[in-house]
Order: C-alpha cells, then sequence, then structure tokens
C-alpha cells in the first residue's frame, strides 16, 4: 500500500444543541447513554449543505485550489436523495472542475470510511489530490434510542501523496449480521432489532476483526471508534486493543450525538487538531463490517473546524426543527422558477459569480440583461465574489409573512432576516444583493454589521430541493 497523506482537514456541525435533560423532561428517560448534548440540523441544512460547510474549511486548511482536486468523495448514509447523483452539486458549490471525477457512498454509517479507502486508492492511480466529505444527520423514531442519540456533523480531507499525517495501515473486515442498525426503503427512520447481545457481538466482531486485520501492532495515543452512543465505543475498547482514555481523548459523541458516516471522520478531526502523533481510526457500519486505519502525525495537520454550539433547544422547538410539529406548506404553492431556469443561476446562487461590464467596467450581480451603469448588452466578464460584505437593509420576515415557498422552512425555524448587501468583490468593489439570513436570530442582523455567506437549502419545489447563497454574521 502507497502511503496516503491527510494535507488539510475542515470539521463542521450545526449551532443548535438539544441535552439530554431536555429529553428526560419530555419522555421520563434518554435511551443514549453517555451523550450530554447533541447537534441539531437547522431547518435549512441537510448532509448536503453540512459537506459544503466542511469541505470549504478543508481546501482552506490545506491551501488548496478547488480546481486542483481531480477526486472527490461524498459519504453519507442519509442522503438527500435515495436516487440521484449529488456530486456535481458539492462540486458546483466548492467550484470543483467538471472534470473532476465524484463518488457517492451511502447505506451504512460505515460509509465514512469507505470513501476515505477509496480516496486512498485513488491517489495509487492517477488522482494527485482526493478531496473526501462524510456528513450525517441520522434518524429515528421519536421514541428509540436511535433517535435519543442521532446528532448531527460533518468532516472533510484533503488527501495527497505526502503530507503531515500519513496512512501508515488499514484493515477491513465483514461478517452477516442482518438485522443491525438498518433502514427500509421509503423509511424515514433508522432502527434496530435491539437484541441487545447480538447488536452488541456484531459491533465487537467486526471491529476486532478489522483491528486485526492491520499488520502493524498500533499503540496509539487517540482512538476514533464508531459511536451509536456515548458508551458502546468504550465496551470495544478491548476488540480494538485500546484503553478508554484513548477513545475519550477524541470522542465527539458526548457533545454532539451519533454521527453516523461522520462519527469516526469528525472524531479523527478532532484527534488531528488537537495534536495527537499516533491514532487509530475505527468505523462500524449495520449488516455488519468495519475498516481500521492507522495514522502517524509528524507535525501539525491544518484543520478549519467549526463544532462549538448556542444554548440548548427544548424538545417542542427540536421537534419544530425536525417538521415534526409542523402543517407542511400552504396551499396555492409559490413564485415558480423552473428547475433549468434555477440551474442557470447556479454559478451566481453556489459560487458568488457577478459580472463585469465590459463597456464600462460595472460590476453586475446576477450578470444578466443591460448593464445597470450604462445600458450596454454586451456579454459580461465573469468575477468571482469574496462572500464577504456589509449589511446595507436588514428586516424580519415573521410568521405568515413569508413566501409559501418558503412556509415550511419558517414554520420549522421560526422568524427569519431578509437583508440587501454589499457584497465585495476582491478588488474591494462592491455590487448589492438580496439575501436571507442563516444560522443567527433576525436581531443579529443589523445595517452596518459584517457578514460571510454560506449555501444552504432554499426551498423544494417538484420534489427538487434548491440550494443557494445565505448570509450570516461575520
Amino acid at each position: 500500500m502507497s502511503p496516503a497523506a491527510i494535507t488539510g482537514i475542515g470539521a463542521y456541525a450545526p449551532r443548535f444543541r438539544i441535552d439530554a435533560e431536555a429529553f428526560e423532561d419530555a419522555w421520563g428517560q434518554f435511551q443514549a447513554s453517555g451523550v450530554n448534548e447533541k447537534a441539531v440540523p437547522g431547518a435549512d441544512e441537510d448532509s448536503l449543505t453540512m459537506a459544503y460547510e466542511a469541505a470549504a474549511r478543508a481546501l482552506e486548511a490545506a491551501g488548496t485550489a478547488p480546481e486542483s482536486v481531480g477526486w472527490l468523495a461524498f459519504a453519507s448514509s442519509r442522503p438527500p436523495l435515495d436516487e440521484g447523483e449529488l456530486t456535481p452539486r458539492l462540486g458546483a458549490m466548492l467550484a470543483l472542475s467538471d472534470a473532476t471525477a465524484g463518488h457517492s457512498f451511502a447505506g451504512s454509517t460505515r460509509a465514512g470510511t469507505r470513501a476515505l479507502r477509496a480516496g486512498m486508492d485513488a491517489l495509487e492511480s492517477d488522482a494527485k489530490t482526493a478531496l473526501v466529505v462524510a456528513a450525517d444527520a441520522p434518524r429515528g423514531a421519536p421514541d428509540e434510542d436511535v433517535d435519543h442519540a442521532a446528532g448531527a456533523g460533518a468532516a472533510a480531507f484533503v488527501l495527497e501523496s505526502e503530507g503531515p499525517a500519513t496512512v501508515v495501515d488499514r484493515g477491513t473486515y465483514a461478517a452477516p449480521y442482518p438485522g443491525t442498525r438498518f433502514r427500509e426503503t421509503g423509511s424515514d427512520e433508522t432502527r434496530g432489532l435491539d437484541v441487545t447481545g447480538y447488536d452488541r457481538r456484531a459491533f465487537t466482531e467486526t471491529i476486532r476483526g478489522a483491528v486485526e486485520e492491520l499488520e502493524v501492532e498500533p499503540e496509539p495515543d487517540a482512538a476514533a471508534i464508531q459511536a451509536p452512543d456515548g458508551k458502546l465505543p468504550y465496551r470495544a475498547a478491548s476488540a480494538a486493543g485500546v484503553g478508554a482514555d484513548a477513545i475519550r481523548a477524541c470522542a465527539t459523541v458526548h457533545d454532539l450525538g451519533d454521527l453516523g458516516a461522520a462519527s469516526v471522520p469528525v472524531s479523527l478531526a478532532d484527534a488531528l487538531a488537537s495534536g495527537r502523533d499516533s491514532i487509530l481510526a475505527v468505523s462500524h457500519g449495520g449488516g455488519a463490517g468495519a475498516d481500521a486505519f492507522v495514522l502517524e502525525a509528524d507535525g501539525e495537520v491544518p484543520v478549519v473546524s467549526a463544532l462549538e454550539g448556542d444554548g440548548p433547544l427544548s424538545y417542542a422547538e427540536y421537534l419544530r426543527r425536525r417538521g415534526v410539529v409542523t402543517s407542511g406548506p400552504p396551499s396555492g404553492g409559490g413564485a415558480y422558477v423552473s428547475v433549468p431556469s434555477w440551474r442557470r443561476s447556479l454559478p451566481q446562487r453556489y459560487r458568488l459569480e457577478a459580472g463585469r461590464c465590459v463597456e464600462c467596467d460595472a460590476l453586475s450581480f446576477p450578470p444578466s440583461g443591460a448593464c445597470t451603469d450604462c445600458g450596454a448588452l454586451a456579454e459580461y466578464e465573469p468575477v468571482r465574489l469574496t462572500g464577504e460584505g456589509t449589511i446595507e437593509a436588514a428586516t424580519t420576515i415573521s410568521q405568515g409573512g413569508a413566501p409559501p415557498e418558503f412556509a415550511d422552512q419558517q414554520a420549522r425555524s421560526g422568524d427569519y432576516a431578509a437583508v440587501i448587501v454589499a457584497l465585495e468583490a476582491e478588488s474591494g468593489e462592491t455590487v448589492s444583493a438580496p439575501a436571507m439570513g442563516t444560522d443567527a436570530d433576525p436581531s443579529a442582523f443589523a445595517v452596518g454589521d459584517r457578514i460571510e455567506t454560506t449555501v444552504r437549502r432554499i426551498y423544494t419545489q417538484e420534489g427538487v430541493t434548491r440550494y443557494g447563497f445565505k448570509v450570516r454574521p461575520a
């Protein structure tokens, strides 16, 4: 096996949190042992938007130009679509080349490490730079342990042939254990048969098997072990050949919950961010199988991380953000924008591509029609905006005030800010554009405040989710 190196890491978790006490108040018990609180995706977040957040940070950390990425992987046990290629959207959001080879991994909490393994194989062939992204937000029935533990988060890795953290060995193992953690076709909820001894054997046998397949005997100072809850990783410590302290050194499950396919990747990112020199990473997927990796770090690994959260939600707020207690979109529909029309605007919505008038040099956003300064109808020269700017006007859209296409999201997230922002080009010029606020209460958006852009869900029509830029406080 040729060594694969990690040259940059990005990690992300939604800002919303719910703690164990809120579940205990609602249900009389909390069925996720060892989880103190967990991350909750916002109404405009899903695994694809979280993947964007982590991947953009990984590219920033590595100092990698998006167009140099030759291989892209997106892994999730709960992608936004059961069928439909998502890597072209993620690649477009990140401004990767149209020729970048995209690969999707799903169907298991092991998908994140499957993607990492495939990325390493790609480096052995002809890919010079690979980007591997794992993002997930598991979901179960409200009264079951899967949902009590279910969190949300993402991690991304830039892989190259040389770098500060090297994968020196890897192993894999699988054995048939039907009925352990699965989601039936057409179902929105992950479940298991809750046969405790059977589930535990599947978990420990596959983890032990993957570690025994390693050619080196790891002596890690951190162990990133799959974490369906805050107790099971420690029960597998002997199977992995590590102590509880090594697991605790990078266990994100206690504060973020079960991250599904992103569980091991986020814990691995946390271990490297905290300067661990030797790391064992072992995933597990129901069914059942496991992957094991040994990483050695020689120097600091660049990491850009956003895993901190805000104050906890109440259980009622948690249900609302999941869409459990909302009534759905109102009758009458909304402003219709066809998918072909939306697609034509993706450079603006994903990458903030403005246009410079070739006659008078004025900037326009979006660049369409006649130049607003000189009236010329000539083609625009593309100009990428920086994603930063200043609020020029702000208002709050309260309940009942949103257009019908935004009503479902507003029912889940509450009031939101609508703003006019002066978006900046690298030249220092600005161009004004309307935008929706996210990641903060409407009161956090005021004239003169600095903002940054991100990519989120806008709305869904005809079953097709429209993604585009929103703004948040810088």
